[in-house]
């Protein structure tokens, strides 16, 4: 399993890169393993102010659909338009060509994201 270092986590799957006063969020290789084959993400949030914690879209893979969970707080500024023709990206490049939203940071970041560390031994592949 891999988990960039520069990257932080959430106990919701998902990652996040921090950039300036902007965030890139996807899921991680762990989520998109367990969730299988993903057929579409939904994300009708942009434009949207959201706070940490809230759904901000969903995942389908093949045999279930998740909820997608903002990791920071913020406006959601860009959706990853690759994935409406192309889901498939989530499992073969999660951290890359899988990104998923972009946030403009309202705020502090939330205590609770984790190092790469803290999440391996999370999802116990440390």
């Amino acid at each position: 399993m891999n988990f960039p270092g520069e990257l932080k986590y959430t106990k919701d799957h998902e990652w996040v890169r921090i950039e300036g006063d902007t965030a890139t969020v996807g899921i991680t290789e762990f989520a998109q393993g367990e969730l299988g084959d993903i057929v579409y993400v939904e994300v009708e949030t942009v434009g949207e102010t959201i706070e940490a914690g809230e759904v901000f879209g969903t995942v389908e893979a093949v045999k279930t659909v998740s909820d997608l969970f903002m990791p920071i707080s913020g406006e959601i500024i860009e959706f990853n338009e690759e994935l409406e023709s192309s889901p498939e990206l989530v499992n073969e490049s999660p951290y890359e060509e899988g990104w998923m939203i972009k946030i403009k940071i309202d705020g502090d970041l939330p205590a609770d994201l984790l190092s790469a560390e803290s999440y391996a031994e999370l999802v116990g592949k440390n």
